[in-house]
């Protein structure tokens, strides 16, 4: 089967407001990226987010200070760097992957915490409203019921014999039933077969390969999340190795060897991340 990468830049992204005043700060800000990669300087994300504070007028070392902490995939090691993020004195903290959201919430950390989750924003209690948040906290939503069909539809018209589809996703994830309701429906609709294969962790993801082979799926829908953004390469070996094509909502996805992406480009979205932090700033 040839592979066919596409990947598209949508508006599924959603902006919160923050209050803000007007002028330029006299002092030289201090940003701190909080990820949960491991150290990388050319990371394309934080690249992304360094080129648009750059084309925003922003010069690290004189205007602004960019000082990056990375928790090396331990929420463990990102809870031992918090004391130490607050301590560094932040005017503002990203929040650089989902997973390092609920942790910096829970720290109760004083500066504005600008975030980007692929959950409902609402659902997972990071602010109160769509329109008002309430709370010292913005960002960024990759969260669309809309794109769930249209990922359905489209493996439908590249495999006409699809029967079985294969929905794999992370439970605990905010919005994992309403994404669930909607792929049902967009299946149903297509009078395509479908069965849901939730993963808490690594042993979780063989034993769901072994039961969507068992189950003689045709294709697999993977939610965008923490499954689809930790375990892609995983996913992609055995896509390849069982001969059942996959399909998800992030660029990487593709990009790393699996069927097809159907979703917002992220590199886009975090140079527009450096836009909240800027108006922050001044």
């Amino acid at each position: 089967m040839d592979r066919r990468a596409t990947c598209l830049s949508l508006l599924a992204i959603s902006v919160l407001p923050v209050s803000m005043a007007g002028a330029q700060p006299a002092r030289k800000a201090r940003v701190a990226w909080v990820s949960m990669e491991p150290p990388d300087p050319e990371l394309p994300f934080l690249v992304s987010f360094r080129d648009g504070l750059r084309t925003l007028g922003w010069t690290e070392g004189r205007t602004v200070d960019l000082d990056t902490w990375w928790a090396e995939n331990s929420r463990d090691r990102l809870l031992a760097l918090i004391p130490q993020i607050a301590a560094s004195r932040p005017d503002v903290v990203v929040a650089a992957s989902s997973l390092a959201v609920r942790p910096l919430i829970d720290a109760n950390l004083q500066p504005p915490l600008v975030f980007v989750v692929s959950a409902d924003v609402v659902i997972a209690k990071v602010v109160q409203g769509w329109s008002r948040p309430g709370v010292n906290r913005t960002g960024i939503s990759f969260f669309s019921l809309d794109l769930v069909p249209k990922r359905v539809q489209l493996m439908k018209e590249l495999m006409p014999g699809l029967r079985r589809l294969a929905i794999v996703g992370w439970p605990p994830h905010s919005g994992e039933l309403l994404e669930l309701e909607a792929a049902r429906k967009a299946a149903d609709a297509l009078d395509v077969q479908h069965q849901y294969f939730g993963v808490n962790s690594v042993a979780e993801l063989d034993s769901a390969f072994e039961k969507i082979v068992q189950w003689k799926a045709d294709a697999i829908l993977v939610f965008a999340g923490t499954v689809a953004n930790v375990h892609v390469d995983r996913l992609a070996a055995f896509a390849a190795r069982s001969r059942i094509p996959a399909v998800s909502a992030w660029a990487q996805f593709a990009e790393r060897g699996n069927l097809m992406t159907y979703g917002p480009v992220l590199h886009e979205s975090y140079a527009r991340l450096a836009s909240i932090v800027d108006r922050i700033l001044k």
